[in-house]
């Protein structure tokens, strides 16, 4: 195992002192790599979309375990949180009033499962909360996501109200992670259930950005054509890309722990 652990180490040793644009880059080419596998593996991408919600619900199952069994919320961002149930709420409004399919049952589950964890960090497990880490302004990315929902949202033939919700639900969800980013920056080290937690919604987010860009791809742009004119197409796929890359650093330390045999993962200062 420990000879293994050499061209690990070795490899991840040379990565991190890389500077930060040779890290971009090999980060960029490691997502199109992995890009290209999925659409050799995967034929229907569409179930690139389901694993996607598998791998998130798995995620909030660890979550749900760590609240139950471990009694603390220590390291978990409330924010966070409310800011999900916001734009899931958002989401289910649009699904209802535009478009009921599979995912509005999926999104309502996950929604129950928020507010109770909402519940769970106010009011049962408070005393274990780290409200003086949970220290991120959500005004800083509300305000700005519903200002830019209003300026570019889809050209669709739905009620302007329908189109901005539909807009502003999807640029939120894009930085809804925040908040919980600044809590482990704040705290540096992130305990387990937490670390696989955060874990699986970067993986989900990758699969879903990935579902997304081979849709694109196969269809030959006319899934772009689809979904409008102007810039709102382009804001989807940009908005998808951004919440894939903002939890990326993350994961490599999270990969990189894992390998080393550590239960904790320390942050080293600035990656999140």
């Amino acid at each position: 195992m420990k000879a293994a652990q050499k061209p690990i180490h070795a490899v991840t040793t040379w990565v991190r002192r890389q500077p930060p644009k040779i890290k971009a880059f090999l980060g960029v080419v490691s997502a199109m790599t992995a890009l290209v596998l999925l659409r050799m593996i995967v034929h229907d991408h569409d179930n690139l979309f389901v694993a996607a919600e598998a791998v998130h619900a798995l995620g909030i199952s660890v979550l749900i375990y760590k609240l139950t069994k471990e009694k603390t919320c220590a390291g978990l961002s409330l924010k966070s949180q409310e800011l999900t149930a916001l734009f899931l709420a958002v989401r289910l409004y649009c699904s209802f009033v535009m478009e009921f399919d599979i995912h509005t049952l999926l999104d309502s589950a996950t929604l129950v499962t928020t507010l109770w964890v909402i519940y769970m960090i106010r009011f049962k497990l408070k005393a274990s909360y780290m409200e003086d880490k949970d220290n991120f302004a959500i005004y800083y990315v509300v305000v700005p996501c519903a200002v830019l929902s209003v300026l570019i949202h889809p050209s669709t033939h739905h009620h302007i109200i329908n189109k901005i919700s539909w807009a502003f639900c999807v640029y939120l969800e894009a930085v809804s992670v925040l908040p919980q980013l600044r809590v482990m920056q704040n705290t540096k080290i992130v305990e387990p259930f937490t670390a696989h937690y955060v874990f699986a919604l970067g993986i989900a987010r990758f699969l879903s950005c990935a579902h997304w860009v081979l849709q694109v791809l196969d269809t030959r742009g006319r899934l772009l054509t689809a979904l409008g004119y102007g810039f709102w197409p382009i804001m989807v796929l940009v908005s998808e890309v951004i919440q894939t890359f903002i939890l990326a650093d993350f994961c490599y330390y999270y990969v990189k722990s894992l390998m080393g045999g550590q239960l904790v993962l320390r942050l080293p200062s600035g990656v999140v």
